[in-house]
């Protein structure tokens, strides 16, 4: 146990110990850190005001003058013209259904004042007012107003010591486990006209998204058992009166009572076992259309639509079968929905039927990634004029807002006008294997000359449910920073991946680490006869599911030269019990642990590390709760048990994603350089100097 946490504190001290980085990466990096990257956009519903948020700041434009930015805050709202940045940090716009009140979280007061958190203001466009509205102690989140504008519902976390979710970094495990420091997320309501938020809550289960009734009576939401960060995967469907209006809720401090209307758990067909999210109302308010599919994490959406009536009977699919893994949708009509997915490398939006046919009047397709911060891929929308806004990049295309119909988008801000990419060129490519038909992307070396040869890094995406995509970088572990510094790297989207249905997503279940590594294989086979590719110089790299599919891969094939696993699981019996996460398990292992150790086993790469040679950089955060540290260090501890050269790397205080700037620059230095020390790549002027 004492060397354990001596281990620990001496990695997490190395981060600031390490080395002065070559010169030519610290040049990239700084050139990486100049990307402004904008975070959440709302469009009014009718069209005339988009409000969005980057560096911390507010910004509100009037779609008529999109030249026209102020920066709104609670202490410059009186100041229509005002365009310097505040100190204050707001995020979250959302509009009432008539486009009159923008309400939004901030951190500052009406002095600009720097509060302890968050509370949520509102602003109105036409007296250029502002007030807050609640005055609570937590973490509020996720704001939405009532179609009938008198009520905003929220997400609330009463004394939250962090953000809620599973990325985040988890309090110390101390305590009776299980029970005690358990912090639960509800919904909480505050009357627009007076500030009043009643006591009672909606449940004792932990709420994950929740909308409003067309009539502002009802919410339905996704929810499960505490602790939230575990369970959203068995997470149900509910619907709960909710009129705020009515004197009976107001003098109510219990409990509500809330309708289950759907258990995937429970629910035979193929809904039956996977994961349900968004939960939207008809607009009439009959039915209530979601998202159901096999998802590895909450945000990272994609499947298939369904729909129930809102009494929750006759749960169907209207989309099973399509070729694309939806990953968001809005209502547009009684019996129609705008929908964006996951399609082969690209983003398409479209509009469908509730019988699933596809409506010819609206359909598009984006390279690159696009969302409103809503969720992902997500669009923000004005019904009255069918225009939309959200921001995107892609390799070629730094993020930037855009406003205006799908085929005729304006670009809003100029954030980035000045950054050009530093890295090489990019192209999708398809091959097949094992009679799938594959996807991926290739980014060529910045200073590509065909008469060269180059080394090689395979980027694998996490999940194992998500997707590579074309995505500017910013100074964060990713694929760009590899080509930049002149090698190819080929970022697959092998079986498992969302972009080809349903079917295709579940087609790693039971079978981690062998179809989809053969996918990867095949794909890389077909670029080294293709490509000047030194198969001397070939890496592979990934985070999450990456780190695991990395230390997986070095424990199968000699083929990679150099291997950096980024929060990854070496062993899968062993993380049953120790992640924070462990109901995502079932849905694709079939099994609990304890029922089927053999499928667990021979998944894992401890079981095959006696045949690891690759030279691996381990690195992972040290309150990681979806892969936690003690997979890390038992990687490490056998790779060095035989010899192998290895080095890890614990960062404190880090969840799975890493929030700190200077850690998150840290992993993108270490990797660089360790691909680099391990199989230098050629540039211009030959080798990187060591």
């Amino acid at each position: 146990m004492h060397r354990h946490l001596a281990a620990l504190l001496f990695f997490a001290g190395a981060v600031s110990a390490q080395s002065a980085p070559n010169p030519r990466i610290a040049a990239l990096i700084t050139d990486l850190a100049k990307t402004r990257t904008p975070q959440q956009v709302a469009l009014s519903p009718d069209g005339k005001l988009l409000a969005w948020t980057g560096d911390s700041n507010l910004h509100l434009i009037m779609t008529a003058a999109l030249d026209q930015d102020r920066v709104l805050s609670p202490d410059t709202a009186s100041k229509p013209g005002n365009t310097a940045t505040s100190a204050c940090k707001s995020s979250h716009p959302t509009w009432s259904a008539d486009s009159t009140q923008l309400a939004f979280l901030s951190d500052c007061d009406l002095h600009g004042a720097k509060s302890p958190q968050s509370q949520l203001w509102i602003f109105t466009p036409a007296t250029n007012g502002v007030r807050q509205l609640t005055h609570l102690t937590g973490n509020l989140d996720e704001p939405q107003f009532s179609p009938d504008g008198k009520t905003i519902a929220f997400l609330f976390v009463s004394n939250a010591t962090r953000s809620a979710g599973a990325t985040d970094a988890m309090q110390p495990a101390i305590g009776v486990i299980g029970q005690d420091n358990i912090e639960v997320q509800t919904v909480k309501t505050v009357e627009v006209a007076t500030g009043y938020v009643p006591k009672n809550n909606l449940t004792d289960l932990h709420i994950y998204e929740f909308s409003w009734s067309p009539d502002s009576s009802r919410i339905v939401y996704t929810a499960a058992p505490s602790p939230g960060e575990n369970n959203w995967w068995v997470a149900r469907l509910y619907a709960v009166g909710i009129d705020a209006s009515k004197p009976e809720f107001k003098a109510k401090e219990s409990l509500l009572e809330p309708q289950m209307l759907v258990d995937p758990n429970t629910i035979p067909g193929p809904l039956h076992g996977l994961q349900i999210t968004l939960p939207r109302f008809s607009p009439d308010g009959k039915n209530i259309a979601f998202l159901g599919g096999l998802m590895s994490d909450f945000g990272s959406n994609g499947g298939d639509l369904y729909i129930t009536s809102s009494e929750g009977k006759d749960t169907h699919p209207f989309t099973e079968g399509r070729k694309a893994s939806i990953a968001w949708f809005q209502w547009v009509g009684a019996d129609h929905v705008l929908i964006s997915e996951h399609e082969r490398g690209k983003v398409h939006v479209a509009i469908l039927g509730t019988s699933g046919h596809q409506m010819p009047f609206t359909s598009q397709n984006f390279d690159g990634t696009l969302g409103s911060g809503a969720s992902v891929l997500s669009l923000s929308v004005s019904p009255s004029t069918r225009n939309v806004a959200f921001f995107a990049s892609s390799f070629e295309k730094a993020p930037e807002v855009y406003f205006g119909s799908p085929g005729n988008l304006h670009q809003v801000t100029h954030l980035n006008d000045t950054l050009k990419p530093s890295w090489g060129k990019s192209e999708s490519i398809e091959y097949t294997n094992d009679g799938f038909n594959l996807q991926g992307f290739l980014l060529y070396p910045a200073h590509y000359d065909p008469a060269k040869k180059y080394g090689l890094i395979t980027y694998v995406h996490g999940g194992p449910s998500g997707a590579n995509a074309s995505m500017w970088p910013t100074a964060a572990f990713g694929p760009a920073p590899f080509s930049a510094l002149d090698y190819f790297v080929f970022l697959p989207n092998p079986r498992g991946s969302f972009g080809q249905g349903e079917t295709f997503t579940q087609a790693n279940r039971r079978d981690f680490g062998y179809g989809d590594l053969r996918d990867i294989l095949a794909g890389l086979d077909l670029l080294e006869k293709k490509l000047p590719i030194d198969p001397t110089r070939e890496g592979i790299t990934g985070w999450s599911y990456g780190g695991y599919m990395t230390m997986f891969a070095v424990t199968q094939t000699h083929r990679f030269h150099a291997a950096v696993a980024g929060a990854g699981v070496s062993n899968w019996l062993s993380y049953y019990g120790e992640n924070s996460i462990d109901q995502w398990m079932t849905p694709f292992f079939g099994d609990t642990v304890y029922n089927d150790p053999a499928v667990y086993a021979k998944s894992s790469p401890i079981t095959f590390v006696k045949e690891a040679r690759t030279p691996t950089l381990i690195v992972v955060g040290d309150r990681d709760g979806e892969c936690p540290a003690p997979q890390s260090f038992e990687f490490w501890h056998a790779l060095r048990a035989q010899k192998v050269p290895t080095e890890l790397v614990v960062y404190p205080n880090e969840g799975h994603h890493f929030r700190e700037e200077a850690h998150r620059v840290d992993v993108l230095t270490r990797a660089l350089n360790w691909f680099n020390t391990q199989m230098p790549a050629q540039g211009p002027t030959g080798a990187l100097a060591r």
